[in-house]
């Protein structure tokens, strides 16, 4: 069923944006855009490797120390809703040196963070940056790369989601192992300043931002939804486990309710123009299409993300080091494959890709539900190359063929759903697999098994229900229409 969404007489949240241009300098612009994007998402990764140096380092227990991940999360949550407003409202320049700026900050005082407080308040400072840089991506190749080369533009960003994910254990498990954990983000902090200046050079001050009315009742209501529904989420495992501060069901449920006083609130401001984000990209049959295959794709991602590192560390043995390595491959492969798969794109549409790419997906979950007490690592390597090479296959087209299918003018409204759903599919893949293998893992306990047979059997479950969920991914897959559709035209 549709989202309910204001008639189709209702007028238009902002003005129309320029019409997409290939504007001179926009592919360098591009270029350096993605490289910020790039060190900014290779940070989101640091943290899990460095976590434990930090503790040592000021004192501070797990429950605390958590939090480094949690508020960077959680400020992405909150953010990520605003930046399609953000982008309406002000000029591309000021979205940018405002993004970079914070997040050149954050890692410097990370950097030099004397106590512990500081160090939190700088992965604040990071990811309010990092929330609103991939919308801003996405929005500049739509309205300045021209249509028939925007597959290929957008099979940059998947190198982004990729690459930058997959690198950033291994890149930091090193530097911390020769320099120490500060080394992350010294390291880190000169290529921010070049993207900062090199960018705010580029993208000039010609551009404007469109009059726009900060709602405040929406920001409230989309800090209560997304924050709670990331929160509960994140929390689930902890609760599992007993040591949850705070029953997740309690910020769940406000963190729902909150999501439907937010729809409602916009389907009332979208009758008058003035929608804080703009719920009509769901009219549109390849956008929401788009979304449902997307979020399915990135659980079935990040719920792998987080159960092979605990498979390989607690039941085959292996390092953190080697871990890092053993995925790595899969993460390279899919940002190899993605431009090309943006160059196929632009020749033949997303369904020809789309549907493949599924199969190839649901096959990587079926091999993942083979992996057993003693597995080889070979299968592992095997099983995360196909596991990407499908998502490939689906993401650059899916981004591009359901942001593409917007009038202009929703642009940024679509591209700030998109990034927020990835932003809960992580946090919902991760709760959904450690829920199922801590599940499996109790019902193996029960039965007399070892801990180490146990947790294979319910990370075993986990892959189970994953793999047999695909044939929903699959038949959606064939709603993909078949080329590229025009603007608005499968409005509904």
């Amino acid at each position: 069923m549709n989202p309910p969404v204001a008639p189709a007489s209702a007028p238009p949240a902002t003005g129309p944006l320029p019409a997409p241009r290939p504007a001179s300098g926009g592919t360098g612009l591009i270029w350096i855009l993605l490289a910020g994007a790039f060190v900014m998402v290779l940070n989101e990764t640091v943290m899990g490797v460095a976590l434990p140096p930090v503790m040592r380092e000021f004192g501070v227990a797990a429950s605390a120390g958590q939090w480094l991940t949690t508020i960077y999360m959680l400020v992405m949550a909150v953010v990520i809703p605003m930046s399609g407003f953000l982008l309406q409202k002000f000029s591309p320049r000021a979205i940018f040196v405002t993004a970079l700026g914070l997040f050149t900050l954050g890692t410097a005082v990370a950097a030099a963070a004397p106590v512990f407080g500081a160090l939190v308040a700088a992965r604040v400072l990071q990811a309010g940056g990092t929330a609103v840089i991939m919308p801003l991506l996405s929005t500049m190749i739509l309205t300045r790369i021209p249509e028939e080369r925007r597959g290929r533009m957008m099979g940059l960003i998947a190198i982004v989601m990729s690459v930058a994910p997959a690198l950033g254990p291994t890149v930091s498990g090193m530097l911390i192992t020769t320099f120490g954990w500060r080394s992350v983000f010294i390291a880190v902090l000169p290529i921010a300043l070049v993207v900062l200046i090199v960018g705010a050079l580029l993208i000039g001050a010609s551009e404007a931002g469109r009059p726009a009315r900060f709602d405040v009742l929406s920001a409230l209501l989309s800090v209560l939804a997304f924050g709670g529904l990331v929160y509960g989420l994140g929390g689930i495992g902890e609760a599992i486990d007993g040591k949850a501060a705070v029953s997740p069901a309690l910020p769940l449920i406000a963190g729902a309710v909150g999501l439907a006083l937010f729809v409602w609130r916009q389907i009332a401001l979208q009758s008058r123009g003035a929608a804080f984000l703009d719920l009509r990209p769901f009219r549109v049959r390849a956008f929401w299409v788009g979304i449902l295959l997307l979020l399915i794709a990135m659980l079935s991602m990040f719920g792998a993300l987080i159960l092979l590192p605990i498979y390989m560390q607690n039941v085959l043995g292996l390092s953190p080091f080697v871990t890092g390595l053993v995925v790595l491959p899969g993460g390279l492969l899919m940002g190899l494959a993605a431009p090309f798969v943006g160059a196929l794109f632009d020749r033949v549409g997303a369904r020809p890709l789309v549907i493949p790419g599924v199969f190839v997906v649901a096959a990587a979950l079926v091999m993942l539900t083979q992996l057993g007490a003693s597995s080889p690592v070979w299968l592992i390597v095997v099983a995360t190359i196909v596991l990407d090479l499908g998502l490939a296959l689906m993401m650059t087209p899916l981004m591009t063929a359901s942001l593409g299918s917007l009038a202009p003018e929703l642009y940024s409204h679509g591209s700030a759903i998109f990034t927020t759903v990835q932003q809960l599919a992580g946090a919902a893949g991760t709760a959904l697999f450690v829920t199922l293998m801590s599940i499996g893992s109790a019902s193996a306990v029960r039965s007399g098994l070892s801990a180490i047979d146990a947790t294979a059997q319910g990370i075993h479950l986990a892959f189970v229900v994953a793999a047999t969920s695909s044939v929903i991914t699959i038949l959606l897959a064939f709603l993909v229409p078949k080329r590229r559709p025009r603007k608005e035209a499968d409005a509904v």
